[in-house]
C-alpha cells in the first residue's frame, strides 16, 4: 500500500449530548469502509472505541478514542469523544488536533445541552462544523422539527443535505437534495440504490432545496444575486459551493440516517472524503509566543523538519506510557529523534503506531496531519511539542478546565497512602482535569475532578490498573482561629526533680495582629529575661500557635509583647522559656475572645439570562454575598464571595440547576469570622474527632 499523503487526510472530532450515538456511528462508519468486519454495538460492550473496561460495565464513553478509517482513498481519522460533562477534558484534547467537528444529534430529544456546548466549543476551536441527526428507525424520531429547531437556534448557514422521506410514520428512504433522487439503504451492508423521488414527495422535497440554496447563497456575491433572482443554481454550482463552504465553515451542512441500521452513511463518508477539510486547509496553526501571546505558524507539510504535538497520554500498566500525538509539519519516522521543547530533552521516537481503539499497527512514517501514537517516552507529556528545527517552537496547548468537585481519599488498607500516591500520580499524567494533593494544614489526601462521576472513574481505574483500593470521604476544610480581644498573662515552669532543674517565667500581653503569623515583640526592662532567651520564647509561641484553643485549628494574626518575667542563674534554659511561653499562650488564648475562621473566595459564576434567578437564590442558602452582575459573552457573570465549606458540592448543584450550561471559577482569597452558630456545630465535630 502506498504512503498515505497529506491530502488524502480528514481530521474528523465526532461531538453531542452524552446518548445521542456517538460510538454508534463510529461502529458503522468502521463496518462500511471494512475497518471492521463486524458491526458492534454499546450494548453489548464490543464496539471498537469503547474498550476500556470501565466503558463497557457502564455503557457509555468514558474517554477519547482514535478510528481511523479509509474510504474513495481518503483516510478519515475519527475522534469519538465522552458526551458526559465530566469528562471535558478529552473532548478538548480531541477538539485540538481535529480539522472539522460532526455534532451528532438524537433524531428523537433534538437539541440537547451536549448540542449547545458541542457547538460553542467547536466555534472556539475555529473548526468547521456539521449535524449528523441519528435514529432514523426511530419512529418517534422527527426530523422537521430537530432540522428547524438546529436552523434556528444556529443560523441560517445550517443547511440539508440529506432529508428522510417519511410515509404513515416510517421512512421509506432518504433524499439527496443535491442529486434529487431517493436512496434507500441496505441495513446490512449500507449500499444503497437510487431511484427517482416519489411525484407526492417533491413538494415537500423542494422546500429543503430551497433552504439549501439559501445557505450555499452567502458563501459568493455571484450566487447570493442568483438566488435572489430567481435563477437555478446550477448542480456543479451547489456541489463546489457546498465544497468551499464546509471548509471554510460558511455552511453547516446536515446529514442523517440511523448508525445502527447502516443508514445514510455511505452518503456521509463520502461527503467527508469530497468536501471536508485536509490539514492544510487553514494554512497556518497557532503557537505559543515567547511572550505567552498566540502567534501562528505556517503549515509546512513537505521539506522541513518534522515537528509533533501531544494531545494524549495514557498511562497504561502493561505498554508503559503512551503517547498520543498529531504530525504538525513535515513527516515523521520511526526511530526520528526530536527535542521536547518544554524542557530540551531529546526524545527517540523507537516505533510509531496508528491506533484503532485498542489495536495499535507499527508504521514507518506519518505525514504532516496524521495522528499517531509511541510508546515509552520519558520526558514528554500531553501538550508537549516535539521539533526537529533548529529553532524552538510550540503549538498552542489545549486549555482543560479546572476541577472544583474535592473529596478526601483514604485507602480501605492501612499503609497504602504510599501506592495511592504512585497510582494518582500515573493517573494525573494522563488526566490534566484531576488534581491530587497532600493538604498539610488538615493532615488530609484530597483529590479533585469535574464532577462525582469523573472520581468515581478514578478510584475504579485506581483499583482496576493499581490495585488499591480506596475510599472518598467530605473534604476537610482548612479553618483557624484568632483571637478578637486581649490578654495579659504568666507562664511559669518550675521543676526540680534532684541535680539541676527548669526555670522559665514569662509575662506576655496578647492582642489581634495585621500579619498572617505571629507578631513577636519585646519590651522588657532591667534584664528580667536575659536576651539568649528571646528566641526560645519565640519558638515556643509559634510552635503552640499549630493549635488553637477552640478546635485544634492553626492560630493566625497573633501579636504578643515579651515584657516581663524572672530566670535561674542555673536551672533556666531555652526549653523552660518555650514551655513557659506555652503555658502563656493556652491562658492567654482563652481569656482574648478567641474566633474560628474560615477560607472565603471570589466566586464568578456565568450563566444564561434564565437561570441568574436560580443561581442569586442559591448562593443566599449557601452564604454567599453578590458583588454584582456583569455581562459576557451574551451570559450573564453573578460575582460573589463565598465561604469555600459552601462549595464542595456546587459543581454538581450548578450542573444541576442549569443542565450544563452554567460554568464557574472560584479562588480562595482570604479568611473571615466563621458565624456563631456554625462555628459552634464546627467546633463539636473537631472536638469530637480529636
Amino acid at each position: 500500500m502506498e504512503a498515505i499523503q497529506t491530502k488524502q487526510i480528514r481530521n474528523i472530532v465526532l461531538l453531542g449530548h452524552s446518548g445521542s450515538g456517538k460510538t454508534s456511528l463510529v461502529e458503522a462508519m468502521l463496518y462500511l469502509t471494512k475497518a471492521t468486519d463486524r458491526l458492534g454495538s454499546v450494548s453489548a460492550g464490543n464496539t471498537v472505541s469503547d474498550y476500556d473496561p470501565e466503558e463497557v460495565r457502564r455503557g457509555f464513553s468514558l474517554q477519547a478514542s482514535i478510528a481511523p478509517a479509509m474510504w474513495k482513498n481518503t483516510k478519515i481519522n475519527i475522534l469519538d469523544t465522552p458526551g458526559y460533562f465530566d469528562f471535558e477534558g478529552e473532548v478538548r484534547q480531541c477538539i485540538r488536533v481535529a480539522d472539522a467537528a460532526v455534532i451528532v444529534v438524537d433524531g428523537k430529544s433534538g437539541i440537547q445541552v451536549g448540542t449547545e456546548l458541542a457547538w460553542k466549543k467547536a466555534t472556539e476551536a475555529h473548526l468547521p462544523k456539521a449535524f449528523f441527526i441519528n435514529r432514523f428507525d426511530d419512529n418517534e424520531a422527527r426530523f422537521r422539527r430537530v432540522y428547524d429547531a438546529l436552523r434556528e437556534k444556529f443560523g441560517v448557514e445550517v443547511c440539508p443535505l440529506q432529508i428522510p422521506l417519511i410515509e404513515g410514520g416510517e421512512v421509506i428512504g432518504f433524499a439527496n437534495l443535491v442529486e434529487q433522487v431517493m436512496y434507500m439503504f441496505d441495513g446490512k451492508t449500507g449500499e444503497y440504490q437510487a431511484s427517482p423521488i416519489p411525484e407526492n414527495q417533491k413538494e415537500y422535497i423542494d422546500e429543503f432545496r430551497n433552504m439549501l440554496f439559501e445557505s450555499i447563497a452567502q458563501t459568493s456575491e455571484e450566487l447570493m444575486n442568483k438566488f435572489f433572482d430567481g435563477e437555478e443554481i446550477t448542480r456543479e454550482e451547489a456541489v463546489e459551493a457546498i465544497h468551499m463552504g464546509i471548509i471554510h465553515g460558511e455552511i453547516v451542512p446536515v446529514f442523517c440516517g440511523a448508525a445502527t441500521k447502516m443508514w445514510g452513511i455511505k452518503t456521509f463518508l463520502d461527503t467527508i472524503a469530497d468536501s471536508f477539510p485536509r490539514p492544510t486547509a487553514r494554512g497556518a496553526e497557532r503557537i505559543l509566543n515567547q511572550d505567552g501571546t498566540i502567534g501562528h505558524l505556517p503549515i509546512i507539510k513537505d521539506n522541513t523538519a518534522p515537528s509533533i504535538f501531544v494531545f494524549k497520554t495514557v498511562a497504561d500498566p502493561f505498554i508503559g506510557k503512551m503517547t498520543f500525538f498529531r504530525v504538525m509539519e513535515g513527516e515523521v519516522s520511526k526511530d526520528s529523534s526530536l527535542r521536547n521543547t518544554t524542557n530540551g530533552v531529546t526524545e527517540k521516537l523507537g516505533h510509531i503506531y496508528t491506533v484503532r481503539g485498542k489495536t495499535q499497527t507499527q508504521v514507518d512514517t506519518l505525514c504532516c496531519g496524521d495522528i499517531g501514537m509511541t510508546a515509552k517516552l520519558t520526558s514528554t507529556n500531553t501538550c508537549d511539542t516535539l521539533t526537529g528545527r533548529a529553532k524552538d517552537i510550540r503549538f498552542y496547548p489545549i486549555q482543560f478546565p479546572k476541577p472544583y468537585y474535592v473529596r478526601g481519599i483514604a485507602p480501605k488498607a492501612k499503609g497504602d497512602e504510599d501506592k495511592i500516591s504512585q497510582g494518582i500520580s500515573r493517573l494525573l499524567e494522563e488526566d490534566y482535569t484531576l488534581a491530587y494533593k497532600n493538604n498539610a494544614e488538615t493532615g488530609q489526601l484530597t483529590v479533585a475532578g469535574l464532577g462525582d462521576m469523573h472520581l468515581d472513574v478514578t478510584i475504579a481505574k485506581l483499583k482496576s490498573r493499581f490495585g488499591v483500593s480506596v475510599e472518598l470521604t467530605e473534604p476537610k476544610i482548612a479553618y483557624r482561629e484568632t483571637i478578637r480581644g486581649t490578654a495579659d498573662v504568666e507562664g511559669k515552669h518550675k521543676k526540680q526533680s534532684g541535680g539541676r532543674g527548669q526555670y522559665g517565667h514569662v509575662k506576655i500581653r496578647f492582642s489581634h495582629g495585621e500579619d498572617e503569623g505571629l507578631t513577636f515583640k519585646v519590651s522588657v526592662v532591667g534584664g528580667a529575661v536575659p536576651k539568649n532567651f528571646y528566641p526560645a520564647v519565640e519558638k515556643g509561641l509559634q510552635d503552640a500557635m499549630k493549635q488553637g484553643v477552640l478546635a485544634g485549628y492553626p492560630m493566625v494574626e497573633l501579636v504578643a509583647d515579651l515584657y516581663d518575667g524572672s530566670y535561674h542563674d542555673v536551672d533556666s534554659d531555652e526549653l523552660s522559656f518555650k514551655i513557659a511561653a506555652s503555658l502563656a499562650y493556652k491562658a492567654g488564648m482563652t481569656q482574648a475572645k478567641p474566633v474560628l475562621l474560615e477560607p472565603v473566595g471570589t466566586l464568578e459564576v456565568t450563566v444564561p439570562d434564565d437561570y441568574v434567578g436560580d443561581v442569586m437564590g442559591e448562593l443566599n442558602k449557601r452564604r454567599g454575598r453578590v458583588s454584582g452582575i456583569e455581562p459576557k459573552d451574551g451570559l450573564q457573570t453573578v460575582v460573589a464571595e463565598v465561604p469555600q465549606s459552601e462549595m464542595t458540592d456546587y459543581v454538581i448543584a450548578l450542573r444541576a440547576m442549569t443542565q450544563g450550561r452554567g460554568t464557574f471559577v472560584y479562588e480562595v482569597t482570604r479568611y473571615d469570622e466563621v458565624p456563631a452558630n456554625i462555628a459552634q456545630k464546627v467546633i463539636e465535630a473537631a472536638r469530637k474527632e480529636a
